[in-house]
């Protein structure tokens, strides 16, 4: 096995980028960093506009020949040791493992959502969570419910997807590694079916590490965006509950913003501040008090926690899934009841009125940080996986 490796890397990016573009970029350079040779195939979903386009994408979401064909002429051309699969939905499909396979070259892949086993991703209907899909060949209440796009056809174009890659086994055929983010995504894929023996758990990092902050801006902060599974609704709701000369900021855009923006015009002491960049965000985390996290959906992970970390910003999280397993209650932030505006209005209080006890939990939240998070701990996981995939397919 090569000490320095040829990484194939496979991404589908999103119409608005997200977290999952900003890992799959920092990764890469991670990787090259470090000497390996990457190679990235990408596609994008900006083409998918309009009722005709759509429609099409749903039927070629199954398999894409015209994919296959790409991640072919790449691999005959780059000769990688390995494939690294992050996104395959819509555009990509199933038709990149396929190829993979057919060429025998072992691949690894994120499961950076929950696609595989909900056709929405997120587990979510409703604005509360759902399993109703976890362990079905055939995903029928999302179609029933149209949980994609809320739209029933597209639903059933993705359950037509997920149903027909079961059946044949992509999933454990042609996939040597799985990387989920926690544990417990990882517990959730096993509930879902999938071998535990080939889920190894790798979380995200931030890079460039930006020091400790001072927290010294006596303010509140949400990042996020603006909709009903990102909790914004239980966070104004507590607001309102406080009687408090604090401040929240509030960064983000999306369907609510209208609220904010009321939210923000009555005099209540936040400030809605819009899309800002990383680099805007970070240095409003490092004068914060506190950062607020209400998500009401699972999360796969929530890079904006270890952002918060990485500059030593305690988080208030919900007790619910991912948030509850890197925010460790009492110690690096307070977990509330999700869903619950007086739960939530009761940690801010303390914390605002807690300063001893916040600035301890600022010098934890920073070394679980660079315990955790760094790109050089980041870095020895990922290549671990990469050469345990690499041996235990040369074995066979």
């Amino acid at each position: 096995m090569p000490e320095k490796m040829r990484i194939l890397v496979v991404h589908n990016r999103y119409q608005q980028a997200g977290g999952e573009d900003s890992v799959v970029r920092a990764e890469v350079s991670l990787l090259r960093s470090k000497g390996h040779e990457v190679d990235v195939l990408e596609e994008d979903n900006d083409s998918i506009v309009g009722w005709g386009a759509s429609v099409k994408t749903s039927l070629q979401c199954i398999y894409s020949f015209s994919e296959a064909r790409k991640v072919q002429g790449r691999i005959t051309r780059f000769k990688p040791d390995l494939a690294h699969i992050h996104n395959f939905f819509p555009r990509l499909s199933p038709s990149v493992h396929s190829a993979c396979y057919a060429a025998k070259i072992p691949v690894v892949q994120t499961l950076h959502n929950y696609r595989l086993l909900c056709p929405a991703a997120t587990f979510l209907r409703d604005g509360k969570v759902c399993e109703d899909c976890l362990g079905k060949t055939i995903p029928w209440p999302a179609v029933q419910h149209g949980c994609y796009r809320q739209n029933r056809l597209a639903s059933a174009a993705v359950a037509n997807m997920l149903a027909v890659h079961r059946v044949f086994g992509t999933w454990s055929r042609t996939v040597s590694r799985y990387i989920a983010l926690t544990q417990f995504s990882r517990d959730k894929f096993i509930a879902g079916g999938w071998p535990g023996d080939k889920i190894a758990v790798k979380p995200n990092f931030v890079d460039p590490d930006p020091g400790m902050g001072t927290g010294n801006g006596d303010y509140a902060l949400f990042v996020g965006r603006l909709s009903e599974e990102k909790g914004i609704r239980t966070l104004l709701d507590a607001w309102s509950l406080l009687f408090t000369s604090h401040r929240l900021k509030i960064v983000g855009e999306g369907p609510l913003a209208p609220l904010v923006k009321d939210a923000s015009a009555m005099g209540s002491g936040i400030e809605w501040l819009g899309g800002r960049s990383k680099d805007e965000v970070l240095a409003l985390m490092a004068n914060a008090t506190f950062l607020i996290f209400p998500s009401t959906w699972y999360e796969t992970f929530g890079l904006v926690i270890i952002e918060a970390f990485s500059v030593g910003l305690p988080v208030i999280a919900s007790r619910l899934g991912a948030m509850a397993e890197l925010v460790s209650d009492g110690d690096t932030g307070l977990l509330f009841t999700p869903g619950c505006s007086d739960d939530l209005a009761a940690a801010i209080e303390w914390s605002f009125s807690h300063s001893g006890q916040l600035q301890a939990m600022r010098l934890r939240a920073r070394c679980e940080f660079e315990k955790e998070y760094t790109r050089n701990a980041n870095y020895e996981t990922l290549v671990e996986i990469y050469k345990s995939t690499l041996n235990s397919c040369n074995t066979q």
